[in-house]
């Protein structure tokens, strides 16, 4: 019968762990993807701000290349020199005004001619720039004023304010872009302000020009990193998609396999929830306990005690079952060698083995290390020969079974009667004891033709000089049907059924010591 636990899992026990791992490469991807696209902007805003200050360096040193040429004639008469000044204006690209003072008093500029007004060199920052916003003639619009002197002489160029906004707004459009001179900035909409800076929350990056004291400043308003991560990388975020879906269903299917039967055992076995119970053997005559046959039971941690049909085929299947007889043989010993004083002499314990533990010796050793727990001679050590998969008699299992009897380890056949191969197993491996199949004696006083094959069992293991085991006896009749055909022992319900550890060695403590052969 296959194993069919049911194993009753929270919906978190079963798919956290899967959306976990679904979830983590798209999140460690988004991550990267979130610092790459940072790192992008943040070379976008730095290129951006190069190229701005390039570009107004390039303006500024038209304004400086004006005012090499006309600081010279400050000083000199106005309607002397105007003309000069105007040449200017229109030789040179991005220039409003040329202007000249002497002493600090402008007295003449190349839109007016002849004009008085006090220059203030405090208004320039580092003496050489000043960031107006407007003057008298275009009070609206801005002004990048250049200031150049030498001695009492000075000239004072500005540059058309829309071409620092041309700049600032056609540079790159989707960076945020200002100009700051001094405690003066202006950003793409034009208007000089005198406020804290702006925060741009993204990419923010500051940069100075080298040849004048101004600098500008670049960066991102706020979502423009997912923004940018959507428009650029569409690829590989629906590849970070595709490997969390992989990376959930390859931990789907790992699950599966480690709920797979073979894996729960294997989990079992290294916990320790694979435990022995005894049902005793008992002699028809008298009654007294002749021996115990040990059952492996399942405590499951979840299930509870789990019926060995359930699992037995398949850890026979999965080879598990050899190390799990070990360790049942192990536990059993350790449980009953403290106890042995209350053991008859002779005390039989029985072991089934299956075709799996007969492809090595290490069942010898098995044997030989469960031995050697008991003073010599004291137990009887049985191994039952199950025929759920047939035991072929190889040179291996023929000297398994030779060692086996060399140590004094008997064999019996389990559940005989039912199994092809069971006269096989008398022909080919020295039997000692038959265990006729329940099957049979439930049948007696029932079925005619069954009792006539259990009767032929019989005499065939007395001829055979073999030892009988009935399992199964539930009734009173079909324990003196048996006693009354000469089967020495007698196993099942009506003498008491399978026992924990603990309940079959205070019952063994309880009864009176006997002896046996």
């Amino acid at each position: 019968m296959p194993l069919t636990l049911k194993l009753t899992r929270t919906w978190t026990d079963r798919y956290a762990l899967i959306v976990l791992s679904g979830l983590l490469p798209v999140v460690l991807g988004l991550f990267i993807l979130a610092w790459q696209a940072n790192r992008s902007l943040e070379l976008i805003a730095l290129h951006t701000s190069e190229e701005a200050v390039r570009q107004f360096d390039q303006m500024l040193d038209n304004a400086d290349l004006a005012a090499d040429v006309v600081l010279p004639l400050a000083g000199q008469e106005c309607a002397q020199i105007e003309l000069a000044l105007r040449d200017q204006v229109t030789r040179r690209p991005f220039v409003r005004s040329v202007n000249l003072a002497w002493d600090n008093k402008l007295y003449c500029t190349s839109l007016f001619g002849r004009f008085k007004e006090s220059v203030y060199p405090g208004d320039y920052t580092a003496g050489t720039l000043w960031l107006m916003p407007g003057n008298p003639v275009t009070p609206n619009e801005p002004l990048l004023v250049l200031r150049k002197q030498n001695g009492q002489q000075s000239v004072l160029v500005s540059l058309y304010g829309f071409h620092l906004v041309n700049v600032l707004g056609l540079i790159n459009p989707k960076t945020h872009l200002l100009i700051q001179v001094g405690n003066a900035w202006i950003d793409r909409y034009g208007l000089v302000s005198n406020t804290a800076l702006p925060d741009y929350p993204v990419a923010q990056v500051s940069h100075p020009s080298t040849q004048y004291p101004y600098r500008v400043v670049a960066g991102f308003s706020e979502g423009e990193i997912a923004r940018y991560a959507v428009v650029e990388y569409p690829v590989l975020m629906g590849l970070l998609v595709f490997l969390g879906l992989i990376s959930a269903a390859t931990v789907h299917w790992l699950q599966k396999r480690a709920s797979s039967p073979s894996h729960e055992l294997q989990r079992g076995l290294e916990a320790g929830e694979f435990i022995p119970y005894f049902q005793p053997i008992v002699r028809s005559d008298t009654q007294e306990w002749a021996g115990v046959e040990i059952l492996m039971r399942w405590q499951h941690p979840r299930e509870g005690l789990v019926r060995p049909d359930l699992f037995i085929p398949f850890a026979e299947h999965s080879g598990l079952i050899v190390p799990m007889t070990r360790s049942l043989m192990q536990q059993t010993a350790a449980l009953l060698s403290p106890h042995a004083a209350n053991l008859a002499q002779g005390f039989h314990i029985g072991f089934n083995i299956t075709a799996r533990h007969c492809q090595d010796l290490g069942l010898v050793d098995d044997c030989r290390a469960f031995l050697k727990a008991f003073a010599p001679g004291h137990i009887k050590l049985v191994l039952e020969l199950t025929e759920r998969e047939l035991i072929v008699p190889s040179e291996v299992a023929l000297q398994l079974f030779a060692e086996l009897h060399a140590i004094g380890v008997m064999i019996a056949i389990d559940d005989f009667g039912t199994g092809h191969s069971s006269l096989t197993y008398l022909r080919e491996f020295n039997v000692d004891y038959l265990k006729i199949d329940q099957s049979f004696v439930a049948m007696i006083g029932v079925d005619a033709l069954s009792k006539h094959i259990l009767d032929t069992i019989i005499e065939l293991s007395a001829k055979l000089e073999l030892g009988v085991v009935a399992e199964g006896i539930e009734t009173e009749e079909q324990r003196d049907y048996l006693t009354s055909r000469g089967v020495e022992f007698l196993q099942g319900y009506l003498f008491s059924r399978p026992l924990p550890p603990e309940q079959f060695i205070k019952s063994v403590q309880a009864r009176p010591q006997q002896t046996m052969n």
